[in-house]
């Protein structure tokens, strides 16, 4: 059965997350408008930086600080490339945390969907506020 766009996307950030360096969380985000791929993303470390996988974690507050965000470096990467990301949707392995879901309002994102939950209620209220639509994928739901 042919998959529905949400569940494209969900895909293709799950098999994205595969990259990540920071055991921890494995996390993949696209960044998609019109159906089509705008960038990814996914966890670890800055470039030139050695990887959690390599070095370990550098943990404050129960947070790696090592890593750079998914959803943190599909923005950056757009940037890199010259992609305009106004008016995309972000497909996520998890909730976005509040730093990133700032970004992706800032880039212009007009939704998210995620598919693991990582509750952060001032995102949600910012997110809400900007007018960026926050949606649980759920496989097999019925969509637009």
């Amino acid at each position: 059965m042919r998959p529905d766009w949400d569940e494209y996307f969900t895909h293709i950030a799950r098999t994205v997350a595969t990259r990540a360096t920071c055991p921890r969380a494995l996390v993949g985000c696209v960044l998609a408008r019109d159906h089509r791929i705008l960038t990814t993303g996914y966890n670890g470390s800055p470039r030139g930086v050695a990887h959690c996988t390599e070095v370990g974690c550098t943990i404050v507050g129960d947070h790696c600080m090592r890593a750079v965000h998914a959803e943190a470096n599909a923005v950056v990467q757009a940037a890199l490339h010259g992609v305009n990301v106004a008016g995309s949707t972000a497909y996520c392995t998890h909730q976005p945390c509040v730093n990133c879901s700032k970004l992706l309002i800032s880039a212009g994102v007009r939704k998210i969907v995620y598919e693991t939950a990582y509750p952060d209620a001032v995102a949600e209220r910012l997110l809400g506020e900007a007018g960026v639509a926050l949606e649980l994928f759920a496989a097999g739901a019925a969509r637009s």
